[in-house]
């Protein structure tokens, strides 16, 4: 406020541009275009604009900021800054922005008919915001405009589902502050029938059957050509223009405005935006058109560069000439005609003729013309559909081909049909050619004709073609050296208001292909025409040939020099009474320095299509008779003269000037025959068939537009005096045409006769008697008596009854809420008929009673419980009303904020009514209490009040118009809570259920003021019974479900904490812990309901499993249980999904008792009926999951209850399936530790470690892709360490990948001591990093958080051991595999054998050898001796595994690989030699128990050299057994030691 260049705020800024943000040295960054230099400083404040310093370079460039007209409004002590827009205006700008964030909505969503239809709502009032920002528009075409945007805001808030604007008879909105509530229900019943209705409208107009197109064209007035163009093929290498139009070739007229394209040079349309896009429509073509003999399209281009394409483009030629370059025409007949069904998708080739003149000489032969044709391979092409009915049809009937989008280019002349409120302006302008001596040059010119719309506000008046934007001046084509040019070019000129003052004016110029020579050309010639007659009447269509005058250049510019000369020559002997000019006129005076050119001529045609503009002087003198009063008797008698087309061009403002004449002569009978008479004629027109059509034009009138009230006493005078005069016989002779249009003649008496009844209705006239106190005192009684034993009696009566009351009733409350009536002193009584209309009524009621009525109405009742009686029914009412049973459609916001007003109010008035009289222990009505706390919390608590939930522009109007009656109501439940002293323990803990939903609505004062309230009861109830386990246990379950439902936030967690500190040493640690818990219970939940919505099962299974640890402690959240078993069957986890419901079985136990609540199961009633239901469940779910081993164990359990407890032997034997164990083969799971840094996570993720259990056969890749897809935001961290706390602190979100050997960091080595170059296996060493997880996998989720990580070093004897193990164990499995399937391919068993026994790269065991097996190694690590032994036993094993593999690749190997195979065995056989030589024999046996020894054994020897955290996956290695059925007679037996010793 202190800043000198605000010091009267009278505007605004506004900064149009998109920009981007950039963060550097924590300063904001704005980048605009380089090109923008001037810059303004915009000076912020506390957050707020406060000024602009000028001639500073700023932030923001000059050209993108706008100067914003604003009204400063006090509301207060505040000061609201407001648009000084016109209100429509800002209405269309406040739904725009809220129906756009809605678009977006639906477009991620996916609702493709939606998008659309709301994209072209919000095209279409764009249009019209620019339209009335313009401020350009006569009053009759701003207020039709008006009418169509609050039509389609309202059409387009229902569509929605926003709320119902209200309005008045102006359409303005209608402020429910200064009306009554009457008078908005009925503006709500208005609004709501009417979008209803066009509603219906839009249904009906949908074609569901597009068959018989034929007929459906010969049966409609109004068709169009809809036109999309594809592709335009041409290497002009200059810019181009596109005109396309209809055409008729037998009479050589165009039939349509053009639709100009603008194409570039690179071969794309002008403005890349229009890139498939290049949609046109051709409308208002009648059947008169489709019965044309033919119709072509045609395609002019016009290309835009230098004179001849062959000169060089460079700064020497001349640029920017419009050149012809050729022309495209295809025969459309028969699309127009219905005969060939086209489809809209098909595309269409157009050949292309080029404009090259020497090809259209005389000897040009048509093989000539068709090969260069061919050369040019230059073409169009469109797709075209041909439909039925005006624009405003199509645009319904076809909405995917014409939206708003879409050009429409109109006929070249009015439809057959012009209904009212058609609006047409359009002044067509055709340069026909002209004749232009060369004098004294010696070839001839190269003519461009530039004309200009000439008046002070004649800019941007012309229109080359629909889809171009308006321009100030036209330039003609231009032909190289042509004597007598023929332009033919049609542009569209558009009437200004001051027509009479408009001429247009042609300048003549010679153009040079050279630069230099072209600036010095001057205009050499000029002609100009009036647009308007001296009598106000438009030019005459047709063909003008206009003067063409020379002189001084600068002087055919002036005005005044040329104005008052004549424009026209004589044509075709028709003289120009002071505007023609002869052809051999060579002089004028007062030419003011200009000649006539009698050498040259210039001729142009014009067609107006106007509904403003006449060309008919009578008919001119008739519409405008007010201005020549003198003249109306000649006007009338010439209507009759006046052509028929030109009268029904302009039937409605005909039909409306001679009913105008009739009203305002009403006194006199003057002109009532001449009117009557001209009626007749009109209505006479319309019958002959020529003009058929208009028909519906005039049925319309009478139904939408006449409003003559007393115009029927005219007609039916007039017409009794013809009936009177025929009647005697005398000669009548305008009777017979009477006679022929007596059906609109009555058709207008009748309309005439309802309007003026319905201005003076009989109910108006006894509403107006209740202004007068007298009469109201005599009337109101006597009806309000009336009116209430009726709506007693007639609850089940017939609906008009009932109607007919409430419309009383509501027109005696509507007149009782104006300002100038006295409100009376009643006793307000309310019926039994819960309808809309009683509602209201109620509500109109309450809000006409003040204090002194509330008052008043208490005393009524003379004893407590009759009183009690009334407050407990009016609060149960009031909680139907504002409950779920809502009277009012969800979108009457307007009427159910004013309900709420009045309610809240009545309810506090009620509220102190029983602090008065009921708050004494002896007049204590706990029953009337319990409803008021219900009634409140319920009020404060419904739908219509959550400001939250609404939109930023509705939350603002409810805030500016009601403020926010939750705080109020909050606060008076709060104050009367401390009001009811020792009575609060009746309440405890029916309402603590209540008051947490009320404190759960996310209103920081309404918080702070209830919250404590929780703190007071446990107070109450530790004071009473000694704890508050009642209180505890009542909002712990409350908790649950409020929170789920959608109420609570981390900030209610914080007020919580806050407002329920304790004080008193005594409760002060039961208060910490009950807070503490509760909190961690928030934490949870609001965790699990954030990823509810997520797509993301993990998330959702990770906080589901968080809220059951919180509610396990609390005895709770079975329900989960099932909720998290859900999950894991939608990602097939079943053996998560059979753990989680394991832990649900063991609440249960195997007896007899009933089940609890919370237990209950589908067709279970005891808790061993559900246990054993769940355990038939959980063993399928193991069975599915490969999990066998827990399946065995409960199998187990199963049987010992159906042999000991049930004896059901039949049950025992269907649990077994073993068979599933032999026959399918288990895979190991991959593992994987994934870990999530970064703040951009949820807490629950946040720089956290997880290890992940894979699922079958996945792959790391798809793993990590899958896992990337739930964070597509997130950045891979290509490290295998921990990362630092940089990353840890970054607001982005990283994740690291690190593929395990169960529940292990991967390997990682490195080399210590001497490093030998021909074995690096002697000073290999392994770190390993051990995960140490919070639960065991596999459990209820398929990963679980790492706890703890340990890190521990392998030796090189170790690591060697583990890569023996897992060479082995690789072969046995193999080996199993081939077993089972014969279809396997063997190259996968070849490079393992081969890569064994034959290693190439690596050396094999060879290398171990010499780095352990040494006498140096001994002596220098004698602990190692055992593991040495144990490596040698290793070595010595592996030689019957590849015995038996080599046997299984012998039999499995072809022809083509047995040389192969053949010396994989030789060196087999030398290995095997070599081995048992060294480590002694082993062999495999078919003994199972000697082999269950074995496995025993090797187990015991894995004890001694693992470290203390063992890897199951190592364990369950040698529990597998090799099926020995296949190897009969082989060496690949069940292995045993043949030498212990060794």
């Amino acid at each position: 406020r202190d800043c000198p260049v605000f010091d009267i705020c009278k505007s605004y800024f506004v900064v149009c541009y998109s920009y981007n943000k950039t963060k550097q040295n924590k300063q904001t960054m704005y980048n605009f275009p380089s090109t923008v230099r001037q810059h303004v400083m915009l000076v912020y404040m506390s957050g707020s604009l406060m000024g602009v310093l000028g001639g500073m370079s700023g932030v923001f460039p000059v050209s993108f900021v706008h100067l914003k007209e604003v009204i400063i409004e006090k509301r207060g002590n505040e000061e609201v800054v407001v648009s000084a827009e016109m209100p429509l205006v800002k209405e269309v700008t406040t739904t725009l922005r809220e129906w756009g964030s809605i678009w977006k909505q639906l477009f991620v969503a996916n609702k493709e008919v939606r998008v659309k239809q709301i994209q072209r709502l919000m095209w279409e009032l764009m249009e019209w915001r620019s339209q009335l920002l313009s401020g350009t528009l006569p009053s009759d075409e701003f207020k039709e405009l008006k009418q169509k945007v609050t039509s389609k805001i309202d059409y387009g808030n229902k569509i929605l589902e926003l709320d119902q604007v209200v309005r008045d008879e102006n359409g303005n909105i209608l402020d429910p502050e200064r009306a009554s509530v009457i008078s908005l229900f009925r503006a709500h019943e208005e609004a709501t029938a009417k979008i209803n209705e066009r509603i219906k409208e839009e249904q009906s107009n949908i074609q569901t059957d597009h068959s018989g197109i034929s007929a459906r064209i010969q049966s409609s007035p109004t068709h169009s050509l809809y036109v999309f163009v594809r592709n335009f093929v041409c290497r002009i290498g200059e810019d181009s223009e596109l005109f396309m139009s209809l055409y008729d070739p037998i009479k050589q007229t165009i039939i349509s405005e053009n639709y100009l394209v603008r194409w570039g040079d690179k071969g794309f349309p002008k403005e890349i935006d229009m890139l498939n896009n290049l949609k046109v429509v051709f409308t208002d073509l009648g059947n008169k058109d489709l019965s044309r003999e033919k119709i072509y399209l045609i395609c002019q281009i016009v290309r835009l560069g230098r004179m001849d394409l062959k000169e060089a483009n460079n700064k020497k030629f001349t640029q920017g000439l419009r050149r012809p370059f050729g022309v495209a025409v295809m025969d459309i007949t028969d699309i127009m005609k219905g005969k060939t069904e086209c489809d809209e998708e098909k595309q269409h080739f157009i050949p292309f003729f080029p404009y090259v003149p020497f090809l259209f000489s005389c000897k040009t032969t048509t093989s000539t013309l068709l090969t260069h044709l061919v050369l040019q391979k230059t073409c169009l092409w469109v797709t075209m559909k041909a439909l039925v009915g005006d624009i405003v049809q199509i645009r319904k009937e076809y909405p995917h081909l014409v939206d708003r989008s879409t050009v429409v280019a109109r006929k070249l002349g009015f439809p057959e049909i012009i209904m009212p409120g058609d609006v047409r302006n359009d002044i067509y302008l055709t340069l026909q050619g002209g004749d232009f001596d060369k004098y004294n040059k010696t070839t001839q010119k190269n003519v461009e004709v530039i004309m200009l719309v000439c008046d002070e506000e004649g800019k941007n008046s012309i229109c080359l073609g629909a889809g171009d934007k308006a321009v100030s001046e036209y330039r003609s084509v231009i032909y190289y050296q042509i004597k007598q040019p023929r332009w033919m070019e049609t542009f569209k000129v558009f009437p200004l208001e001051e027509m009479h003052k408009i001429h247009l004016r042609f300048m003549f110029r010679h153009r040079s292909s050279q630069e230099s020579k072209d600036k010095s050309e001057k205009n050499f010639a000029m002609a100009f025409v009036r647009l308007m007659k001296d009598d106000g009447t438009v030019l005459q269509d047709g063909l003008h040939d206009l003067v063409v005058f020379k002189g001084d250049s600068k002087r055919m510019e002036d005005v005044n020099c040329y104005l008052s000369l004549p424009s026209t020559r004589h044509h075709h002997g028709e003289p120009h009474k002071g505007a023609g000019l002869g052809r051999s006129s060579s002089s004028v005076s007062g030419s003011g320095g200009l000649s006539v050119s009698s050498r040259d001529s210039f001729s142009i045609s014009t067609l107006v299509c106007s509904t403003k503009l006449t060309q008919n002087v009578g008919l001119l003198g008739l519409l405008k008779w007010r201005t020549r009063p003198e003249l109306l008797r000649e006007n009338l008698e010439k209507l009759r003269n006046i052509d028929g087309e030109e009268v029904v061009k302009f039937l409605q403002d005909t039909l409306d000037a001679l009913f105008n004449i009739m009203m305002e002569h009403s006194q006199s009978d003057d002109y009532d025959i001449l009117v009557f008479d001209a009626l007749i004629y009109i209505i006479g027109l319309i019958a002959d068939r020529k003009f058929q059509h208009f028909n519906t034009v005039l049925e319309a009138y009478i139904k939408q537009h006449f409003s003559a009230t007393l115009a029927y006493k005219k007609l039916m005078s007039v017409l009794k005096r013809y009936l009177d005069v025929s009647s005697r016989g005398e000669q009548c002779e305008p009777i017979l045409r009477t006679l022929k249009a007596l059906e609109y003649i009555f058709k207008f008496i009748v309309r005439s006769l309802y309007v003026y009844c319905c201005l003076s209705s009989i109910s108006s006239t006894i509403m107006c008697s209740f202004v007068s106190t007298e009469c109201r005192d005599v009337l109101l009684p006597m009806m309000l008596r009336e009116l209430s034993g009726t709506l007693a009696t007639k609850t089940d009566g017939p609906h008009d009854e009932r109607k007919n009351c409430l419309e009383l009733l509501n027109n005696i409350l509507e007149v009782l809420s104006r300002d100038n009536v006295v409100r009376p002193q009643f006793r307000a009584q309310c019926g039994h008929i819960r309808s809309s209309r009683v509602v209201a009524c109620m509500t109109a009621i309450l809000s006409q009673m003040d204090d002194h009525h509330y008052a008043t109405y208490i005393e009524t009742f003379t004893g407590t419980s009759d009183l009690v009686d009334f407050l407990m029914e009016s609060f149960l009412l009031f909680k139907d009303l504002i409950g779920k049973q809502v009277v009012y459609p969800s979108d009457w916001m307007a009427m159910i904020m004013v309900q709420n007003r009045v309610f809240l109010r009545a309810i506090n008035t009620y509220a102190n009514t029983m602090n008065q009289k009921f708050l004494t222990n002896d007049d204590f009505e706990v029953q009337l209490w319990n409803n008021y706390f219900h009634l409140a919390v319920a009020f404060i608590t419904q739908e219509s009040l959550q400001l939250q939930h609404f939109s930023p522009t509705k939350r603002n109007k409810i805030l500016a118009k009601y403020g926010d009656m939750r705080r109020l109501i909050g606060f008076a439940i709060r104050d009367i809570w401390y009001k009811l002293g020792s009575h609060k323990i009746r309440f405890i803990p029916e309402m603590v259920g209540p008051i947490l939903e009320m404190t759960l609505i996310p209103e920081e004062e309404l918080r702070r003021a209830t919250i404590p309230i929780f703190f007071d009861m446990i107070i109450c109830e530790h004071a009473h019974c000694g704890n508050f386990h009642k209180f505890e246990n009542e909002i712990i379950l409350k908790l649950d479900h409020e929170v789920e439902g959608g109420g609570g936030d981390e900030r209610y967690m914080q007020l919580f904490t806050h407002h329920t500190m304790c004080h008193k040493p005594t409760l002060r640690a039961q208060v910490q812990h009950f807070v503490s818990l509760v909190k961690g219970l928030l934490i949870r939940l609001l965790d699990y309901r954030a990823v509810m919505s997520d797509d993301s099962r993990n998330n959702r299974m990770s906080c589901t499993v968080n809220l059951l640890v919180s509610l396990t402690l609390l005895d709770t959240g079975s329900q989960y249980l099932h909720k998290l078993r859900d999950l894991h069957l939608e990602g097939e986890n079943y053996t998560e999904a059979a753990y989680t419901l394991l832990l649900h079985s063991r609440l249960l136990k195997w007896s007899d008792e009933m089940c609890s609540p919370q237990f209950e199961f589908v067709g279970s009633q005891t808790q061993r009926q559900l246990k054993e239901t769940l355990y038939d469940t959980i063993i399928d779910y193991f069975d599915k999951g490969k999990m066998w081993e827990e399946a065995i164990t409960l199998c187990k359990e199963l049987a010992e209850q159906y042999e000991n407890e049930i004896f059901d032997y039949e049950l025992l034997s269907k649990r077994l399936f073993y068979e599933n164990i032999m026959k399918i083969l288990r895979p190991k799971p991959d593992y994987f530790a994934v870990g999530y840094y970064g703040q951009g996570y949820p807490p629950f993720l946040r720089n956290k470690v997880f290890i992940h259990r894979g699922k079958e056969y996945e792959r790391r890749e798809d793993f990590q892709n899958q896992l990337m897809s739930q964070f597509p935001s997130s950045v891979r961290l290509n490290i295998t360490t921990m990362p630092g706390d940089e990353i840890k602190n970054s607001p982005l979100q990283f994740l690291l990948f690190i593929l395990l050997k169960f529940y292990t960091h991967p390997d990682s080595p490195v080399r210590k001591g001497p490093v030998d170059p021909n074995n690096e296996f002697a000073s290999m060493w392994i770190e390993r990093t051990t995960f140490t997880t919070v639960y065991k996998l596999p459990g209820i989720l398929r990963w679980f958080e790492a706890t703890d990580m340990k890190h521990t070093t392998l030796s090189p004897l170790e690591n060697a051991i583990e890569t023996m193990e897992s060479t082995n164990e690789k072969i046995r499995t193999m080996i199993n595999q081939y077993q089972a399937d014969w279809s396997l391919p063997i190259n996968p068993l070849s490079m393992l054998l081969n890569g064994i026994v034959d290693p190439a790269v690596m050396g094999g065991f060879a290398k171990y050898e010499k780095a352990f097996f040494t006498e140096e190694y001994t002596q220098q690590h004698p602990e190692d001796r055992d593991k040495l032994l144990w490596l040698k036993d290793l070595i010595a094993w592996q030689t019957p595994l590849l015995g038996g593999g080599i046997f299984l690749h012998g039999k499995r190997v072809t022809d083509d690989l047995r040389p192969f195979h053949d010396r994989m065995e030789e060196c087999f056989k030398q290995l095997k030699k070599k081995v048992e030589k060294e480590y002694g024999v082993r062999e495999l046996v078919r003994n199972g128990r000697a082999a269950e020894k074995r496995h025993e054994m090797l187990s015991r020897v894995i004890i001694l050299f693992k470290p203390k955290c063992l890897f199951f996956a190592l364990l369950l290695r040698y529990t597998s057994i090799i099926s020995t059925s296949s190897l009969q007679g082989s060496e690949c037996m069940t292995p045993t030691k043949l030498h212990p010793d060794r």
